[in-house]
């Protein structure tokens, strides 16, 4: 595939109109119609099925798609590194990273670093845990801090730091005068806890496993401050880091009971792809995160 057709297939096919497409590519929609034609011809196969208007891709679209994504990757991955050896201290560091995390550990690790190397900047994506995991993964992201380690392969790993874990519950709630609590003597009231695919309820899910109980989810949310909001509303317990405790401005936030379970902590770390080699500006990030951690 020649390189001037990445970027027009990908955009079609995600987002599967001609016309948007040609909106976003600023072409006109019969040249993209043959654009797209012309690739189908060359290739011998159609990529797309049609639904009046709408584009989808089939299945022999659908491996195209996943070849061309890789193609885009390897190629832009190649611009930054021929940047870094023309002015190596510059370059841009794309960091994909947990909600939770922007609050404190985002904003030290990225001004620690900056002070040291001012000419390379910085790209932030926040999300869930496993989204930030496929984004490393795909090459959209040249690192990941996520917290529990992910379960998948092709992965580097380093922990940062890690975490207490505490028991986050209502001021009035009857183990909020406890100096420790154990995760089963919470096991029949309602969690509020994030959704599945998230690091933290990942973690809540290991934990209350081993204290051999399910969790009663009687809400969710993305957001480590909302879930702490929620607790302090009376709406439920939660388990929230003692470091990273939200706060929700003026109104008295959740008791936080420290938990007393084996392996009750949250760890950290910073994840890259194991079969990418780094650009020069990502190289020198992340010696500067497995630095800091040793503070």
């Amino acid at each position: 595939m020649p390189s001037d057709d990445l970027h027009w297939f990908l955009t079609l096919a995600e987002r599967e109109r001609v016309g948007a497409a040609a909106d976003q590519l600023h072409l006109a929609q019969p040249t993209l119609s043959r654009m797209l034609a012309r690739l189908e011809h060359r290739l011998g196969v159609r990529l797309f099925d049609r639904h009046g208007k709408r584009l989808t891709l089939n299945a022999s679209g659908r491996v195209y798609y996943e070849h061309a994504r890789r193609a885009q990757a390897e190629l832009d991955a190649a611009r930054r590194e021929l940047a870094d050896l023309v002015n190596p201290a510059a370059g841009v560091v794309r960091l994909s990273f947990l909600h939770s995390f922007g609050a404190r550990i985002v904003p030290d690790l990225v001004a620690g670093f900056r002070r040291g190397s001012g000419r390379i900047t910085f790209s932030l994506r926040q999300d869930a845990a496993e989204v930030v995991t496929a984004q490393v993964l795909d090459g959209d992201a040249d690192l990941g801090l996520v917290s529990p380690k992910p379960a998948v392969a092709g992965l580097g790993w380093r922990t940062l730091l890690r975490q207490r874990l505490a028991l986050a519950v209502p001021a009035d709630h009857r183990l909020a005068g406890r100096r420790q609590v154990r995760l089963a003597e919470a096991a029949d009231t309602e969690f509020i806890a994030m959704p599945t695919g998230f690091g933290m309820r990942r973690i809540l899910d290991d934990l209350c496993a081993a204290a051999d109980f399910r969790p009663r989810i009687g809400l969710e949310s993305t957001d480590l401050v909302t879930v702490a909001g929620l607790v302090a509303a009376g709406l439920g317990v939660a388990l929230l880091p003692m470091e990273e405790a939200p706060v929700r401005g003026p109104q008295p936030g959740p008791v936080l009971v420290p938990l007393a379970d084996p392996g009750a902590v949250r760890a950290a770390g910073l994840i890259w792809s194991a079969a990418a080699a780094p650009t020069d500006a990502v190289g020198r990030f992340r010696d500067f995160a497995f630095d800091w951690s040793q503070r």
